[in-house]
C-alpha cells in the first residue's frame, strides 16, 4: 500500500487484527439471516511521514451512510466538553455575532447548539443523514456532504469564509487526508483559526489502546505527522493542547500558512520533542501494541470463561465502535456476553456487528441485576459508573478489559 498522507511505500506493520465487520455496522433483528461483510483489519506505518493508517478495504460511503448510529449527544460528558470548547474559543479569539463558525463533521448539533445559543452563525457538514436530521431539529443548518476543497470553494462562494472551523474526532475519519485539509485552508479566512481534536496516538501506544483500531479510522495521529499534513496543505499549527478525552486527545490549532499569523506556542515544539524522545520515529516505538493487545484478549477471555463456569452473569454497558473491535478480535459471543445495554435508542433493539450481541436498554440493568457489567467504552468510565451506580446495590461489580482485566 502507499502512504495516504505522503504517497510512499508503506511496509511497517503496527497489528493485524484479523477481519470483523465494519464497527458501527450494527444489525437489525432482519439481518440476523443474512450474511454479514467481514474485511480485514490491518494497521501500519509510514517510515517517511510516520503516519499510521489502516489499509484500505472500506469505502467511506460505506461505514458513513444513512443510517449511522453514533450520535454524540448521548454523552453527558462530551456535552459538557463540547459547551466548555465554545466558552473558550468565544473569549479566546473575540467571536460575536458577526463571526463564522463552521464545524465539520457536525453529528447531531451536540456542539453547534451552544454557538448558536450565543447568536453567532455557524455551520455543520454533516455526511450521515441520520446525525444530520437530529442536528436540524435542533434548528441549526447542515449540509449533508463528505467535505473537501470542493466543498470550501462552494462554502467560499456562499459567504461561509470562517472565522473559526472545530473538528473533532474526524481527522482520523477521512480517507483522503489531503483533499480535506486542503478545505480548511480554503474555507478559513486569512486570519481564521481551525481546531483539530484526535486520541493521541502516544497515549494509544503508552495505554495498549488497540481496540480503538476501526475501519472507519483511517489514521492514528500524532502531532509529528499532523505537523507535515499541515504543512503540506498550507497550514500551520500554532498551539497544542493535551485533553483527557478519548482516553487521550489533543487539540490543535491551525492557522493558514499564507494569512495572518500567529506566534507559536513553546507548547508545540515542547510536544514534538516529547514523541520524539519516545521514537514516534523509530521502528521500535510501533512494536509494543502487537503483543499487549493478544495478553489483553486472553485476559478477557480467561475472566469471561472463569465467570461462566462460577455460574456468574456478565453483560456489557455502551455498544461503542471499540468494543465491537474488541470482542471481534476476542472472539466474544453471545454465550460469554449475554447482551449490552446502551442509551442510545438508535442502537437499542439492534445486535453487535459480528459477534450479533443484542443491545438493550439500561433499565435491563435493574431488571436482571448482573453480578458484572463489562464496561466497553472504557473513557466513560466513570461517566457511567455515576449514571449506573445502583449495580453496586445489588453487588455488581464494574469491569474494563484495556488497558488490562480489571474488576472495580
Amino acid at each position: 500500500m502507499n502512504c495516504r498522507g505522503c504517497g510512499s511505500a508503506v511496509h511497517l506493520p503496527l497489528i493485524d487484527l484479523g477481519t470483523s465487520p465494519p464497527s458501527n455496522a450494527y444489525l437489525v433483528p432482519a439481518q440476523l439471516a443474512e450474511a454479514e461483510q467481514w474485511v480485514p483489519l490491518k494497521v501500519a506505518v509510514c517510515e517517511q511521514c510516520w503516519l499510521v493508517q489502516t489499509e484500505d478495504y472500506t469505502r467511506a460511503e460505506q461505514l458513513f451512510d444513512a443510517d449511522y448510529a453514533y450520535f454524540s449527544s448521548y454523552s453527558s460528558s462530551w456535552l459538557a466538553h463540547a459547551q466548555a470548547y465554545v466558552a473558550s474559543m468565544v473569549e479566546r479569539f473575540g467571536l460575536n455575532t458577526e463571526s463564522r463558525v463552521v464545524e465539520i463533521a457536525a453529528n447531531d448539533g451536540y456542539l453547534l447548539q451552544y454557538v448558536a445559543q450565543r447568536g453567532i452563525p455557524c455551520l455543520g457538514i454533516e455526511p450521515t443523514r441520520s446525525t444530520a436530521d437530529a442536528a436540524r431539529a435542533k434548528g441549526l443548518d447542515i449540509r449533508e456532504v463528505f467535505f473537501g476543497r470542493q466543498v470550501a470553494a462552494g462554502l467560499v462562494d456562499e459567504g461561509w469564509s470562517a472565522d473559526l472551523m472545530a473538528a473533532n474526532n474526524v481527522l482520523a475519519h477521512v480517507p483522503d487526508i489531503n483533499d480535506f485539509l486542503g478545505g480548511f485552508a480554503t474555507l478559513l479566512k486569512p486570519g481564521g483559526v481551525a481546531t483539530f481534536e484526535f486520541p493521541h496516538l502516544l497515549t494509544l501506544m503508552a495505554e495498549h489502546q488497540f481496540d480503538t483500531l476501526y475501519h472507519e479510522h483511517y489514521s492514528y495521529l500524532s502531532l509529528t505527522a499532523v505537523q507535515t499534513l499541515c504543512q503540506r496543505n498550507g497550514l500551520e499549527i500554532f498551539d497544542v493542547q493535551q485533553l483527557p478525552t478519548h482516553g487521550g486527545s489533543l487539540r490543535v490549532f491551525v492557522q493558514r500558512a499564507d494569512g495572518e499569523r500567529r506566534a507559536t506556542s513553546p507548547a508545540v515544539e515542547e510536544l514534538l520533542a516529547i514523541e520524539n524522545g519516545v521514537g514516534v520515529r523509530t521502528a521500535a516505538f510501533y512494536s509494543t501494541l502487537a503483543p499487549a493487545a493478544e495478553r489483553i484478549k486472553l485476559q478477557l477471555l480467561r475472566f469471561l470463561l472463569d465467570a461462566k463456569a462460577a455460574g456468574k452473569r456478565v453483560v456489557g454497558y455502551g455498544a461503542a465502535a471499540k468494543g465491537n473491535t474488541l470482542l471481534n478480535y476476542a472472539g466474544v459471543k453471545a454465550d460469554l456476553l449475554a447482551w449490552v445495554a446502551d442509551a442510545n435508542p438508535h442502537k437499542q433493539g439492534k445486535f453487535l456487528p459480528g459477534s450479533r450481541i443484542p443491545v438493550v436498554a439500561p433499565e435491563r440493568l435493574a431488571m436482571e441485576q448482573p453480578d458484572y457489567v463489562l464496561v466497553l467504552p472504557w473513557n466513560l468510565l466513570r461517566e457511567v459508573s455515576e449514571q449506573q451506580a445502583g449495580i453496586r446495590e445489588w453487588g455488581g461489580r464494574f469491569v474494563i478489559a484495556v488497558p488490562e482485566l480489571t474488576i472495580l
